[in-house]
């Protein structure tokens, strides 16, 4: 049992800089593994299908829900998201430490499939920096940018729900404290 790794959620308000610290993250950890997630949408300029997520066809996501295949899912902003099982654990049957980087509603699911999971949220230093950030990407119409704030702000409401709140106000400092805390609970283990 002391071989097997260790189950990370990590999530956060979206444009609060989960990809950047996660980027970070995989780099300074080898022994860290990012799941893959599927998706029902479209990808953006530079993602490629398996590596940022498994792009998928509404009909394709459903099956997958059907047949047990995931998990946790759920519909964020018009697009469904999940996270599919077999390949997480056997990732960490063989010792790897899995971080899952989801939505809040999809947390809610792993935390009660898998209760000793470790659960970690981003936060932004203010909503008003994060506002600033979702506009400055300059990938998204104003009426999705609109969405993901009012989004966000219920998202924001459940950071007491998680063991871990860190706040993304210093980059470097955001990713050693998430480090540091998944060194302190692989000790712990």
């Amino acid at each position: 049992m002391e071989n097997k790794g260790l189950l990370i959620v990590y999530t956060g308000a979206s444009g609060v800089g989960k990809g950047t610290i996660m980027k970070m993250l995989l780099e300074k950890n080898p022994n860290l593994r990012l799941s893959v997630s599927a998706t029902t949408r479209k990808p953006r300029e530079g993602e490629q299908d398996g590596r940022e997520y498994y792009f998928v066809s509404h009909e394709r996501f459903d099956e997958m829900i059907a047949e047990n295949g995931f998990l946790e899912h759920a519909e964020y902003v018009g697009n469904k998201y999940g996270t599919p099982k077999e390949p997480v654990f056997r990732m960490l049957d063989e010792g790897l430490d899995v971080i899952l980087e989801i939505e809040v509603k999809g947390f809610l699911q792993v935390k009660k499939a898998c209760p000793d999971c470790v659960t970690i949220f981003i936060a932004p230093p203010s909503f008003e920096e994060l506002q600033l950030r979702l506009r400055g990407r300059g990938t998204e119409s104003e009426e999705v940018i609109a969405e993901r704030l009012k989004t966000a702000e219920e998202e924001l409401k459940s950071q007491s729900l998680f063991d871990y709140v860190v706040i993304n106000d210093d980059l470097d400092r955001a990713v050693d404290e998430v480090l540091s805390i998944i060194a302190d609970k692989k000790n712990q283990a």
